[in-house]
């Protein structure tokens, strides 16, 4: 006779089965790290062709060996320029009437400028010194008139306007440099 009866039951149940683990974690994670790998690989390559191109510029600029290098020579101190104080025949001077106001036989009430122009080169004069340069105005009826102007920074012209009175309205105001004194500051 045939046994029918089916095998004994185990002890303990069967362990469960395994679950499966996703990929998901592992794709995100193996993503990361290669877009960290090119990201450093990335930066390595360019440092390296920045140093490249440095050690490739400072051999070019030397021609001489590290060792052999020159003490590089002591600049001597330029020469002070030799500036020039001007003479009044360096100037060109002229006046430019600014107002005019006429009473008949009295004369006239003439506001004058001078218009002074330096013959020489202005870099010859000392930039930092100022000239005062004295000229005298003629032509009007109470006589001459004496102003003085200041030359500074080689071509800058400070002056009063002048008004000079008692002129006769046919008569030409002339002006003649008398005087050029320098001040160093």
């Amino acid at each position: 006779m045939t046994n029918s009866t089916p095998p004994p039951m185990p002890a303990f149940p069967p362990p469960p089965p395994e679950p499966k683990k996703s990929r998901t974690n592992a794709i995100i994670i193996g993503s990361a790290v290669a877009i960290i790998a090119a990201i450093i690989g990335t930066g390595v390559v360019v440092v390296q062709n920045q140093d490249d191109d440095k050690s490739a510029a400072t051999a070019t600029a030397s021609s001489t060996p590290a060792e052999e290098e020159v003490e590089p020579a002591v600049e001597e101190p330029e020469p002070e320029p030799d500036y020039v104080t001007p003479l009044a025949g360096d100037f060109t001077a002229d006046l430019r009437t600014v107002r005019r106001k006429c009473f008949g036989s009295a004369g006239c009430n003439v506001t004058v400028e001078p218009k002074l122009t330096y013959n020489g080169a202005s870099t010859s004069l000392d930039p930092a010194a100022v000239f005062e340069i004295t000229y005298e105005i003629r032509g009007g009826g109470d006589g001459p008139v004496i102003e003085t102007a200041e030359l500074t920074d080689q071509t800058t012209l400070n002056f009063t306007q002048t008004m000079v009175t008692g002129v006769p309205a046919n008569a030409k105001l002339s002006m003649e440099i008398t005087e050029i004194l320098e001040r160093g500051y």
